[in-house]
């Protein structure tokens, strides 16, 4: 603002922090009887302008009739309080926000109506700067996976994502990057790559997302091996020293509206494929990428079920871009069985660990998708023969040089540390011997989550048995980790009562 007042004073409300946790959600508290209330008419759930000496809010209004706030009081927050960055006592004004014009777009869209790139433009900057309230956004995202976008608006969409947020801008001609859509347990295969693509020259800044539905994002597993909440700055200056980096995507801006339209569609259980392409590839060409590579597990409990589902999404995928001149290589993998053994942000990392250090009992299996992965990106990079990719990765992690580039890495992002080991350990055992024929990588996956990961990083499960494995009755099948006797309660119930979890021929 130009001056150091604010406008019509009979609006204006001095400010409380509530200390009140909503995520990334604005919230304000009135009383009942605010004037505020009564001169605009403002009811339970409105929308509401709030404006500071330093910046403006969309948030969403509650009322209490309790004498917690002064009538000329307004509670904020924590989200709203550090968005107006305010103290307490001081003033805001509070208004009706401008009507959302955009909003017809979307009405639109329900309607069976294409939308052009203007109209997408006008919707993400509306979401982005919090126009949009959770129902407006389930309306946005209903009518996505309801009314299929057609080429033309996936780009659309997935240009418009990437426009309201930062862009990274790298001083060299390729820069290379690495994507899995998800819904496999423990496949926390990027340090890794990341690693071996960067000791081999090349540059891959790896901007990674925390765990939405699962036990660990590969964010939360990093956190427990070094600092991944960068800014740009200090991003860039990693990349430009050691070559590559892992830090969360939402410290340095990329594609923020992502994140909204994730929190909401987690919430609805909804998993449009538009939704899904445009938030991959809005980060990717956020991050300057020019070259990728995209894991798509395929399993009866995975994300994508069948070949065919994978084969769908990734021409889609490896199509839209070619759009933004990004070159996609799509790689079907197994998706039947969690990869490793940890599930849990520190039980993975050690996972990891053990792949760098050459431990002979490191799991093969999440070093195999890893050098086939980083195969990939060798070859585009030119530092592999057509053909001799993973080959050249596998040189690259067996004589050292990855494990000393991670380290470097996690030097420059602020120093590696070691992952922490949980209090409490119970073991699941088998009921019946036989073949270890199925996984539910779901139900899993929840058990972990119910152990306190990804929250409590050092929470989850450690498996004992993969596919093929013979047991006996009574072998330990897994061993959940949890920080607290509540939490591994609730995971030993919820294994309990799903003892087919992990099947069995006996079992099936």
């Amino acid at each position: 603002m130009s001056t150091p007042e604010l406008h019509q004073r009979s609006n204006n409300l001095r400010v409380r922090c509530l200390d009140l946790d909503t995520l990334d959600k604005p919230i304000a508290l009135l009383r009942k009887d605010s004037p505020v209330c009564r001169s605009e008419g403002f009811d339970a759930h409105a929308r509401v302008r709030l404006e500071s000496l330093h910046d403006t809010v969309i948030a969403t209004l509650f009322q209490t009739g309790s004498e917690l706030l002064a009538p000329d009081e307004i509670g904020l927050s924590t989200a709203a309080w550090r968005a107006l960055q305010v103290r307490d006592g001081q003033q805001i004004h509070v208004s009706h926000p401008k009507p959302l014009e955009s909003i017809s777009s979307v009405r639109g869209k329900v309607y069976g109506r294409a939308l052009r790139a203007c109209e997408f433009g006008a919707i993400m900057r509306d979401v982005v700067h919090g126009r949009y309230d959770d129902i407006q956004l389930a309306m946005l995202l209903t009518a996505i996976a309801a009314r299929a976008l057609d080429d033309d608006e996936l780009f659309g969409l997935t240009d418009a994502m990437v426009g309201v947020g930062e862009r990274l801008d790298w001083d060299v001609p390729m820069r290379l990057d690495k994507h899995c859509v998800g819904g496999l347990p423990g496949n926390r295969t990027t340090p890794l790559i990341v690693a071996i693509v960067a000791a081999n020259g090349l540059v891959i800044p790896k901007t990674s997302s925390r765990a939405i539905t699962s036990p660990a994002g590969t964010a939360d597993t990093m956190e427990t091996l070094a600092p991944v909440s960068l800014t740009l700055g200090h991003m860039q200056r990693v990349v430009e020293r050691e070559g590559g980096c892992v830090v969360w995507g939402g410290s340095v801006g990329l594609s923020p509206v992502d994140d909204l339209l994730i929190r909401v569609a987690r919430v609805m259980d909804l998993d449009a494929e538009a939704q899904l392409v445009a938030s991959v590839l809005s980060k990717k060409v956020a991050a300057g990428s020019t070259h990728l590579v995209l894991d798509l597990p395929v399993g009866a409990t995975a994300k994508l079920r069948s070949r065919e589902d994978a084969e769908r999404l990734g021409e889609r995928l490896r199509s839209t871009a070619a759009r933004f001149d990004l070159t996609a290589e799509i790689v079907i993998s197994d998706g039947r069985q969690p990869v490793g053994r940890g599930i849990g942000p520190a039980l993975e990392a050690r996972d990891l660990l053990a792949v760098f250090q050459g431990d002979p009992d490191a799991p093969r299996d999440l070093a195999d998708r890893a050098l086939s992965l980083a195969g990939v990106l060798l070859e585009f990079g030119g530092k592999a023969e057509p053909g001799d990719g993973v080959r050249q990765a596998a040189r690259t992690l067996e004589s050292g040089a990855a494990w000393q580039k991670f380290q470097a890495i996690c030097e420059a992002q602020g120093g590696l540390r070691e992952p922490p080991k949980a209090s409490r350990t119970e073991v699941v055992t088998a009921a019946h011997s036989g073949c270890v024929t199925h996984f539910d990588n779901r139900r899993l996956s929840r058990v972990a989550k119910l152990a306190g990961a990804p929250g409590a990083p050092a929470a989850g499960l450690e498996l004992h048995v993969h596919l093929g494995d013979e047991v006996r009755a009574g072998d330990p099948l897994y061993t959940i980790h949890a920080e607290t006797a509540g939490e591994l309660g609730y995971a030993r119930e919820f294994a309990g009562n799903n003892g087919d979890i992990i099947q069995t021929e006996a079992d099936r």
